[in-house]
């Protein structure tokens, strides 16, 4: 007897759905599932810490089985300062009378600042969201990332447009190509006032990012506005950049959830 053909729905056939005709529902798949988890858990503002995956701990930059190169464990520093920052924003944010918790520390979920962030979150008792990136060489989780706000994404720009989307601040700690990707990216939208919202950008390590780029020379050449340097704030401190972020948030937030 000849068996019955199975018929499939389109959107049950895992075949059409990886293939190169499915893309646009891939692509609009990584926007659905992550706005209706932020609507669920009631998640409408974040803010938003970029930084090397690379980096140690204090801890483990101190320890004899480290791999690291030198430079990167004395750069450990920046580890324990973003752990204290997000630890020191997530707790203020959970006393807020109005809307505790309102603002959520996000990351890109891997290890390194990223890590450090999400764990300074976890150590108050705080939410922390996690925006990972499948990579074919690196592993981009870490363990303190609350498990209800733990994304994959396969396409850079739709995890960009989810950092940016809901961030009311952001911190660009020392970090490689992909900080910078996405740090000139939100200083293009807001150059260009495509993002309406005006948020505090903190450039955490002055001697580092002085070393990486020199944006006076733009400045020089007419490539860029004297005043668009005014669109990021430089520190080496956790109690400014606490201080910088808390300021702009209590004394002139924007509408609570997205504005673009």
């Amino acid at each position: 007897m000849e068996s019955e053909k199975k018929i499939r729905k389109a959107y049950e056939n895992s075949d059409f759905l990886r293939s190169r005709e499915g893309r646009s529902m891939r692509i609009l798949s990584e926007f659905a599932e992550p706005q209706a988890r932020f609507e669920r858990l009631g998640l409408r503002d974040t803010i938003v810490m970029f930084g090397s995956a690379r980096v140690p701990s204090a801890e483990e930059a101190q320890s004899e089985s480290c791999d690291k190169s030198e430079d990167l464990k004395v750069m450990s520093h920046y580890y324990e300062a973003a752990r204290e920052l997000a630890r020191r924003l997530s707790e203020w944010s959970m006393g807020l009378e109005d809307d505790p918790g309102r603002y959520v520390i996000c990351t890109g979920g891997g290890p390194g600042i990223m890590e450090a962030a999400n764990r300074g979150a976890r150590e108050v008792g705080a939410r922390t969201a996690g925006l990972t990136i499948s990579l074919p060489r690196e592993e981009f989780e870490n363990t303190y990332v609350s498990e209800e706000l733990a994304f994959e994404f396969h396409y850079f720009f739709m995890r960009k447009f989810w950092f940016t989307y809901l961030a009311k601040a952001v911190i660009a700690m020392p970090g490689g190509f992909g900080t910078l990707d996405e740090l000139f990216e939100l200083l293009t939208l807001v150059q260009t006032n495509k993002m309406k919202k005006k948020i505090p950008i903190v450039l955490f390590g002055s001697e580092f990012w002085d070393e990486v780029f020199n944006l006076e020379t733009m400045v020089r050449h007419g490539t860029i506005n004297k005043e668009d340097l005014d669109l990021f704030y430089r520190t080496d401190s956790v109690d400014a950049a606490y201080d910088y972020i808390t300021d702009h948030l209590i004394n002139g937030p924007p509408e609570t959830g997205p504005v673009l």
